[in-house]
């Protein structure tokens, strides 16, 4: 079933198990206000608490931009005012939080569908997903410091664990854009698209995802983000809330079963 538009800024419709998540600021190729930040808050609210949707696809209206981050138009009238104040890491107290940036308990998979610019804070909503989808003119970068300011929506933690510390680094204080192409070849891409076929890619990899049991798919997103600074004998021991739910389940049946049988597993998320 597919629920209408929710927010002036933001276009949220349910398709089965599918959430469809737009930043719809075409106009200005998706600059994120505060109020766009407090309607993401509602939805990101909906699509955890829902237990029929099983993944989200997070885009940008258009083919511009997936987003190219804050709205500093927005930012500058504030500080002319004397609204803005001073912001590092996070956004707490501000509209919005926690952003999807900041939902680190978040074990519901999302794709980032990116055509065109993924920049500022745009790339930090790409880098807080779990897999990235690159239409062939997506680009990215964290250009915050040639502003005077820092990606503390967490690109500089972000970038720097899912790409080589040099490299990282060489973006991070330079601001230069990475292509898809190269993005993919670093492995922060997992696939590029070619025109006309990016919403086709997306669509297979959301099928995989739904092929999946959606608690492995949830123990799993936990685990990894649980485990990334353990050691091995300590990530063996862990406790895992979603590993736990998984083990317990209906579902851990289900699969082996239905191999034994010769059928498609029929996933209840139970």
């Amino acid at each position: 079933m597919v629920v209408p538009e929710m927010a002036a800024f933001v276009d949220y419709k349910k398709d089965g198990r599918v959430a469809y998540v737009t930043l719809n600021r075409p106009e200005v190729l998706n600059a994120m206000n505060l109020a766009m930040h407090a309607e993401l808050a509602e939805v990101w609210d909906d699509f955890a608490r829902d237990d029929e949707l099983w993944v989200a696809v997070l885009t940008g209206a258009g083919d511009r931009a997936f987003s190219v981050g804050q709205d500093l138009r927005e930012l500058a009238g504030r500080i002319r005012t004397g609204a803005a104040t001073p912001s590092s890491f996070g956004s707490r107290g501000k509209p919005g939080w926690p952003r999807l940036t900041e939902r680190f308990e978040l074990v519901k998979p999302v794709i980032a569908r990116v055509a065109g610019y993924a920049y500022g804070g745009g790339f930090e909503l790409a880098l807080a997903c779990d897999i990235i989808i690159a239409g062939a003119n997506a680009t990215f970068a964290l250009p915050e410091a040639r502003r005077g300011l820092i990606a503390g929506a967490g690109g500089v933690f972000r970038l720097t664990r899912q790409l080589p510390s040099k490299v990282a680094m060489g973006h991070l204080l330079t601001g230069r854009p990475i292509t898809a192409r190269r993005g993919y070849e670093l492995g922060l891409v997992n696939e590029v698209a070619e025109p006309g076929e990016l919403d086709a890619c997306v669509g297979g990899w959301v099928a995989d995802i739904l092929a999946c049991a959606p608690l492995a798919t949830r123990a799993v997103k936990q685990v990894v983000a649980r485990s990334a600074h353990l050691s091995l004998p300590d990530a063996f021991t862990t406790d895992y809330p979603a590993e736990r739910e998984r083990s317990d389940s209906q579902d851990a049946e289900e699969g082996p079963l239905a191999f034994a049988e010769k059928r498609e597993p029929r996933w209840t998320g139970r």
